[in-house]
C-alpha cells in the first residue's frame, strides 16, 4: 500500500480543513470521512500503479526503488485485483457518506457535482498505469497529480468543511499541487533507467539535469504561492508564516536531488512527503492562530 506516501494525500486535506476551520465551524464527521476517503483513494492509486507496472513490465528486477509484493511474488495478480476492487468500493462508499455528511443530501446540484468529482478521482487513481491507455505512460502524470493532489484536495476539503468558497484558496491548493508533482518527479528521476523501456515521463523527456531544475522550480513555486497567499489574504500575523519551520526539510531534499543518483535518491521521496505534510499542517495551524 506504500504507506509512506499517505501523508502526501493527507497534506492537502489537513490544509483545506484547517483553512476552513479558521473561518467557520466544521463538522467532525465530515472531516473524518474526508480523511478516510482520501487515504483509500491514495491506497487505490498505489495498488493500481503496482499492478499496472507489473503487467506492462516496468517493474523488473533492475528497478531502482523499494521492493513490491507482485515484484517479489508475495501476492498474485488475482489477489491484487481483488484488493483493488475492495479499495475502489471503499472509496465510493466513504465518498458518498462524505458528501451526504457535508450537504445532508445528495439530490442537489452541488452534491451531485462532488459525486462526479469523486468518480473522476477513482478513475484517475486506477488509470495512472492501468488500462489500455494509462495516462502515466504518456507523460501526463504531472497534470493529474497537480489537479487531484493539489487543487481538488485542498479546494474540495475547504468547501466541503465550510460550505463556502474563496478564490484565494487556489494559491495554497496550487502550492500543495506543486509539491505533489515534485514527489512524482523525484520518483521518476530515480527510475529513469528502468522507465525508459516502457513509458514516457516528464523526467525522461527533459533529461536528468533539466528534471532536477524542474524539481527545484516546483519546490520554489510552492513556497512562493503559499507566501503570496499569506501576504495578501486575511490579517497579517507572524503565526501565518509558521510553515517556514518546515523549510529545512525542503532544503535537505533539494540537496539530495542534486547530489544523489539512481537508488540513492529513494530517501528523498519520503523526506519530501513528510516535509509537505509538515508544511500543510503548520500553514493550517498558523491560519487558525
Amino acid at each position: 500500500m506504500r504507506l509512506r506516501t499517505l501523508p502526501l494525500s493527507l497534506a492537502g486535506i489537513v490544509l483545506g480543513v484547517l483553512l476552513a476551520a479558521s473561518e467557520r465551524r466544521v463538522r467532525p464527521l465530515t472531516v473524518l470521512l474526508l480523511a478516510l476517503t482520501t487515504v483509500c483513494l491514495q491506497i487505490l492509486s498505489n495498488l493500481s500503479n503496482e499492478l499496472g507496472d507489473t503487467l506492462s513490465g516496468t517493474d523488473r528486477s533492475d528497478r531502482q526503488g523499494i521492493r513490491y509484493s507482485l515484484q517479489d511474488g508475495l501476492m498474485s495478480i488475482r489477489d491484487m485485483k481483488r484488493l483493488i476492487g475492495c479499495f475502489a468500493a471503499l472509496s465510493c462508499v466513504l465518498g458518498f457518506g462524505m458528501v451526504w455528511s457535508a450537504f445532508r443530501t445528495v439530490f442537489a446540484p452541488l452534491p451531485l457535482a462532488f459525486l462526479v468529482l469523486g468518480a473522476a478521482a477513482v478513475w484517475s487513481a486506477m488509470h495512472y498505469t492501468l488500462g489500455k491507455h494509462p495516462y502515466g505512460y504518456r507523460g501526463l502524470g504531472d497534470v493529474f497529480v497537480f489537479i487531484f493532489f493539489g487543487l481538488a484536495t485542498v479546494c474540495g476539503a475547504y468547501f466541503l468543511c465550510g460550505l463556502h468558497w474563496s478564490w484565494s484558496i487556489l494559491l495554497p491548493a496550487a502550492a500543495i499541487g506543486c509539491f505533489s508533482v515534485a514527489v512524482l518527479n523525484v520518483n521518476n528521476i530515480r527510475d529513469m533507467k528502468s522507465d525508459a523501456a516502457t513509458r514516457v515521463t516528464v523526467a525522461l523527456k527533459m533529461g536528468e539535469r533539466r528534471a532536477r531544475i524542474y524539481q527545484t522550480c516546483l519546490i520554489a513555486a510552492g513556497w512562493l504561492l503559499m507566501t503570496l497567499f499569506c501576504l495578501t489574504c486575511g490579517e497579517l500575523s507572524p503565526w501565518r508564516f509558521a510553515y517556514l519551520l518546515s523549510l529545512p526539510g525542503f532544503i535537505l531534499h533539494l540537496k539530495g536531488v542534486w547530489t544523489l543518483r539512481d537508488k540513492a535518491l529513494d530517501p528523498m521521496l519520503p523526506l519530501l512527503v513528510l516535509s509537505t505534510f509538515a508544511f500543510a499542517l503548520l500553514g493550517g495551524i498558523g491560519a487558525l492562530l
